[in-house]
């Protein structure tokens, strides 16, 4: 009896000791980071939406970045002027900072019109994220220098209005990245990609951001990114 009971005493006090490894564990493959985020730009990163745009972007305006000092927070494109959502300067400060690691960015974006895609890509190379620091520059960062085919704006072949069936095809193939190393943001106000994306490449995690993108939801989605790990 005396022995059975030093037995289960002695089992009690592995498991007690092995409980905060297995946590610890947990905590760790939770943690996982995406090798690429993958964003949509319109409604997602910034606004307006590039179809209702009737003129290329002509001048910056100047503002602050986020308290990081004085840049280009604006493009005028006509009487419009294209802005990045609030939260979504945060996020890319903290990419470009490096808080995120080795992940790097990519874009996913279905522009309904060649000019469009041409607004857009010119705003690329005008909004600053900190002083001197374009938004091209820190969705490269990271990538192979010259490397300009992970960032696909439009619906013009080889793109279409299916991000599951050109624009993500494609990304995979000039990062050498996963799709269940992928995680994605999309608005999905006027189709659901985030649902599309997920079924037709299986293992990318989709977050929505019908506000544009807010904090919370970039958080969301490195936790939805995380516990989908911790399940393969």
């Amino acid at each position: 009896m005396r022995g059975a009971l030093m037995l289960l005493l002695t089992l009690r006090r592995a498991h007690a000791f092995a409980r905060p490894a297995a946590v610890a564990r947990r905590r760790i493959t939770t943690n996982a980071k995406p090798a690429l985020v993958v964003w949509d730009m319109d409604d997602c990163l910034w606004h307006p939406e590039m179809f209702t745009l009737s003129e290329m972007p002509s001048e910056g305006v100047r503002g602050d970045l986020n308290g990081r000092g004085e840049g280009v927070v604006g493009v005028r494109s006509g009487s419009d002027v294209i802005r990045l959502f609030p939260d979504a300067l945060r996020v890319l400060q903290e990419f470009w900072d490096g808080e995120h690691g080795s992940t790097k960015l990519a874009v996913a974006s279905s522009a309904d019109t060649p000019f469009a895609a041409s607004i857009a890509q010119a705003a690329l190379d005008m909004l600053e994220i900190v002083p001197g620091v374009t938004l091209r520059d820190v969705l490269c960062r990271g990538h192979p220098e010259g490397l300009g085919d992970h960032i696909r704006i439009g619906r013009t072949p080889p793109l279409s209005s299916d991000k599951s069936k050109t624009h993500f095809p494609l990304i995979r193939e000039a990062t050498g990245v996963a799709y269940d190393d992928m995680l994605f943001f999309d608005d999905s106000n006027w189709s659901d990609h985030c649902a599309i994306v997920s079924r037709n490449c299986p293992g990318v995690v989709s977050q929505r951001t019908p506000r544009g993108l807010q904090y919370s939801e970039f958080v969301t989605g490195l936790k939805k990114f995380g516990e989908a790990k911790n399940k393969s």
